[in-house]
């Protein structure tokens, strides 16, 4: 594939995993048909797609297997995401390694294993695409092949899976996935605060200067706003507009002046006398209120920080 696999770098491996936002995410039917193909085209009665996190390993899709996740100590694909080339156990229960495992000894009875790496495009290795069964099996290396491949397309769903939710230009969330972030946290009933940043005068920076700086002010913008937090979500809800979900929202107000202040302050690169200013809407969750209605308040309030003057934060 012609990248440097990165076979030693734990924090960047779990950085790189993070990074999908994929980890206890609902059932996809993408994942589903993977697996199920692959189970057919083997003939095993077990397959998976698993995520090894830090001390745990997590299946995204599975066949045959009852747990959704088990510890990572135990976890064949452990050893998998260690190799270049995966891992293949013809008889578990004569390899030293896995002979006295819970996994061979118990439930599922693990006799003979397959895995292939989920590689990132970065050389990361976040997870395995494994079939298993419950007899001892020589894996051809024509079956590694293939499962490789098919573990390829498991990266790509799962790449494709990030783009659907990430702004090209400035890598935050999407309009879709940040009204998720907001959804989910009306869900789990605590306080939250959502702030509406909006670039003052944008249209007349890209008419007198051009869409490329345009999108220099824009990823300049993203930079300061992310510097600021850490924050529960950041996405790009508009063409100039952004989104910075606060969970708990104390100190909302304060926040949102010292990105205000901080965005005034930044310098964008390669425009050095471009002075760039926000305008920013400020809203808490109510109690039992839909998603629209909270980013309605939010937005209202935007208007009247536009309409006082902008370079302000009103609340509302």
């Amino acid at each position: 594939m012609g990248m440097k696999l990165k076979l030693d770098d734990e924090h960047g491996r779990l950085a790189a995993l993070g990074r999908y936002d994929i980890l206890d995410t609902a059932i996809e039917e993408e994942f589903e048909q993977i697996v199920q193909l692959v189970q057919q085209v083997f003939g095993m009665p077990m397959a998976a797609v698993t995520l090894v996190d830090a001390d745990r390993q997590w299946f995204k899709a599975r066949r045959g297997l009852g747990v959704a996740e088990t510890p990572r100590s135990m976890a064949f694909c452990h050893h998998t995401i260690a190799a270049a080339d995966g891992l293949a156990v013809e008889d578990a229960a004569n390899d030293p390694r896995f002979a006295d495992s819970p996994l061979v000894v118990g439930d599922p009875n693990i006799r003979s294993y397959l895995g292939a790496p989920l590689r990132t495009p970065d050389g990361y290795q976040v997870g395995a695409l494994c079939i298993i069964g419950k007899e001892s099996r020589r894996f051809s290396i024509t079956d590694r092949e293939i499962l490789q491949r098919f573990s390829d397309v498991v990266v790509s769903q799962m790449e494709l899976r990030q783009m659907a939710s990430t702004d090209s230009l400035t890598g935050l969330l999407t309009r879709r996935a940040f009204d998720q972030a907001m959804f989910d946290a009306l869900a789990r009933g605590t306080s939250s605060a959502v702030l509406l940043i909006d670039i003052d005068h944008f249209k007349q920076i890209n008419d007198r200067l051009g869409h490329a700086v345009g999108d220099e002010v824009l990823r300049a913008v993203t930079a300061t706003i992310e510097a600021a937090g850490p924050f529960g979500a950041v996405g790009r809800v508009g063409g100039e507009e952004f989104g910075v979900l606060l969970p708990g929202g104390d100190g909302a107000p304060a926040i949102a002046e010292a990105v205000r202040q901080a965005v005034a302050a930044m310098a964008v690169p390669g425009q050095p006398g471009l002075a760039v200013t926000v305008s920013i809407g400020l809203s808490m969750a109510g109690a039992g209120e839909t998603t629209e209605c909270w980013m309605k308040r939010a937005d209202d309030a935007l208007y009247a920080a536009k309409r006082g003057g902008r370079d302000r934060v009103c609340a509302g």
